[in-house]
């Protein structure tokens, strides 16, 4: 269950990362909000997750999911630059985050 919470907490950081986007360097109410409440939910479940996994892969995970999530989102929705390099980039954090699951550890 733990690494549930650590995989919904990634993907509440992809929405506060692009609330903060949408914020306008904090000038938007809405997106404020947005950004508060996904980033209390995030740094929640990831607390609550690291009471059963070792912090670091938990962590990595938490933020590969964030930060590709982010990547691929900003590249489909915010007409962000790609190209191989980028998307390499992306499927290199997606690999790291897969081996370091695939390493041995247990909750």
């Amino acid at each position: 269950m733990a690494w549930v919470a650590v995989i919904i907490a990634g993907f509440f950081e992809v929405i506060f990362a692009t609330m903060l986007k949408l914020s306008n360097n904090f000038t938007r109410l809405w997106p404020i909000v947005g950004f508060a409440v996904a980033g209390t939910i995030s740094f929640w479940l990831l607390a609550w997750a690291l009471r059963t996994l070792p912090i670091g892969t938990a962590y990595a995970v938490w933020t590969g999911i964030g930060a590709a999530g982010t990547a691929v989102l900003g590249i489909w929705v915010f007409h962000d630059p790609w190209g191989i390099g980028r998307l390499s980039g992306i499927a290199l954090i997606i690999v790291g985050v897969v081996v370091l699951n695939l390493s041995g550890t247990t909750a």
